[in-house]
């Protein structure tokens, strides 16, 4: 049996693991870069689909031999365990299907291919209820290649999302709290305390997400949720960001460039800002956008380079860890994107491929017990300007599955005490 077709079965018929395994998204290899879902007109790397409206998923395969790769669907509960429903009930159509839209580049240095996934498609019509997804891609040999979870809602209740400061006098200055409302004039909770879930989700980052968090309490046909540190994050500071759309010139945070096998780019030396006073310096929140100048279509025309990053930073003991992440590699922490210190240089260095475009990135440190750190080198201001979404998760008595029936959006460009 392939483990593509046993990792649908895990699903299929639940086990005793597979009920109680929570699933984690597999990272990419080194060789696929430039995953981006779009759904209706907006792109994000972290989609929130409304029921019934399609989807893609694109990716470049740099390996230069036209892989083929298969999608696998699955979907899950809120907690991310697999729901109890068969692939009938979520899924018109079938999947395990090979993608069959797929572009070599045209006209760079980086040889790749571009794969195209739409859903619906002939073979998928599309996903019938709410709640969490997951689509796994697999190679011919039966390998799972990478995963990235997403979302389907239904427009059922109203979601106030207010941001303040720190309610926390000790985090007032670093922290941002989330103020929830959930309108259910239209839709009628039993058992909320229970029955209701939220999800909030700073920048578009599962990892640092907030889960598990109960309504404080009801008013009217009202949730309320106004907490002290339940629902604070850290504030963190404005990401910094690159621009390559030219690869033959120095383009907005890039110190110089040269032409090995592929253009290289080197940005300018960092430094620590955790010390400094805040600055506003508008960003987008961690993502970023394919770009480049002279080109027809980006897809199969923007080229890779290799982005050289440097961080002027002590050097960490032992157990200790610098990454730089963001949206283009949806926050994970990887070997490719961990920084190592340079004595001679005496600056933190790491270097891999990434596609013409407008980047955000972030410096974060992983401490000797794991946890992350993500203001060590940036620093936590309560200025910072993020943006945040809060999913409403319901399972009515006796449901199979977490309905995911309201999402709500705020921003602490206007946050206030």
């Amino acid at each position: 049996m392939s483990l593509r077709i046993w990792f649908c079965l895990c699903v299929l018929i639940p086990t005793t693991f597979c009920a109680v395994a929570q699933v984690t998204e597999t990272p990419p290899p080194s060789s696929i870069k430039t995953i981006i879902f779009k759904g209706g007109t907006n792109v994000s790397q972290l989609p929130i689909l409304k029921l019934g409206e399609p989807f893609v998923l694109e990716f470049d395969a740099l390996t230069g031999i036209e892989p083929d790769f298969y999608y696998v669907i699955e979907h899950f509960n809120y907690d991310w365990t697999p729901s109890s429903l068969v692939k009938s009930e979520y899924l018109g159509g079938f999947d395990n299907q090979r993608i069959l839209d797929y572009t070599n580049s045209f006209n760079t240095y980086q040889i790749y291919s571009h794969y195209t996934l739409q859903i619906p498609n002939q073979q998928t019509r599309g996903l019938l209820v709410t709640g969490n997804y997951l689509i796994s891609i697999w190679n011919d040999d039966n390998d799972l290649v990478f995963s990235r979870k997403f979302m389907v809602y239904e427009d059922l209740v109203n979601v106030g999302v207010a941001i303040k400061r720190s309610r926390d006098v000790k985090y007032i200055d670093r922290k941002q709290s989330v103020d929830i409302v959930i309108d259910n004039n239209n839709f009628n909770f039993i058992n909320p305390l229970e029955n209701v879930k939220i999800l909030i989700i700073q920048n578009n980052n599962l990892t640092t997400a907030i889960a598990n968090v109960k309504p404080q309490y009801t008013l009217g046909n009202q949730l309320v949720y106004k907490y002290i540190s339940e629902t604070s994050f850290w504030g963190g500071n404005e990401y910094r960001y690159f621009e390559n759309k030219d690869v033959r010139a120095a383009n907005m945070g890039v110190q110089f460039i040269d032409l090995k096998e592929i253009y290289n780019n080197y940005l300018f030396v960092n430094t620590s800002r955790a010390d400094q006073l805040y600055t506003y310096n508008p960003d987008i929140n961690g993502n970023f956008l394919i770009t480049a100048l002279d080109v027809e279509n980006v897809s199969i025309e923007a080229d890779y380079t290799m982005i050289h990053f440097a961080l002027q930073y002590p050097e960490l003991p032992a157990g200790k860890a610098i990454y730089v992440y963001g949206n283009f590699n949806n926050y994970a922490l990887e070997p490719e994107n961990q920084l190592h210190y340079n004595a001679e240089r005496g600056l933190y260095e790491c270097a891999f491929r990434l596609k013409q475009g407008f980047y955000n990135y972030i410096y974060v440190v992983t401490e000797a017990d794991g946890t992350l750190n993500e203001g060590a080198v940036s620093g936590n201001f309560y200025q910072t300007e993020n943006d945040y979404k809060v999913l409403v998760y319901y399972r009515d008595l006796g449901a199979r599955y977490d309905r995911l029936i309201g999402v709500g959006e705020g921003s602490s460009v206007n946050i206030s005490n």
